[in-house]
């Protein structure tokens, strides 16, 4: 439900700011709006307007529309390639003795203790094993 809310706020977004660019559109010889109509009308601030039209006249109409994507996201990711390859090396080993099978817990302690991360959930272990489509067996 949450991704349906955020892409329908975005939506409403995107077709604000195409409202506003339509406002005060000075093409086909008519007058553009003035900012403090545009701000009233469509319930946003003049910096809103004035960022909007910003945009377009440096960078197009797809820049005044929509946001840009992030390059980085803005958390590096703590689970690399080689922290994956040591959780399903470890899984794929035997199991310690008197055990039948590694736990999440026990693969994320190993990998803790051989110094690979710092600190990892067992949680992250599960995600990473099922997105190999690994078992514990």
């Amino acid at each position: 439900m949450k991704m349906v809310l955020h892409s329908r706020r975005v939506a409403m977004e995107a077709k604000k700011r195409a409202q506003i660019l339509l406002d005060i559109d000075e093409s086909g010889g008519r007058k553009p709006e003035s900012v403090s109509t545009v701000t009233a009308k469509r319930g946003v601030c003049a910096n809103t307007v004035t960022n909007v039209r910003r945009k377009y006249a440096e960078n197009g109409i797809d820049a005044a529309i929509f946001r840009k994507k992030r390059d980085v996201p803005p958390v590096a990711a703590k689970v690399t390639g080689e922290v994956e390859a040591h959780i399903i090396a470890v899984c794929c080993s035997a199991p310690p003795e008197g055990r039948e099978r590694w736990s999440m817990r026990m693969i994320a302690d190993k990998i803790v203790l051989d110094g690979v991360i710092d600190s990892i959930s067992d949680e992250t272990v599960r995600l990473v094993l099922k997105k190999q489509n690994l078992s514990r067996t």
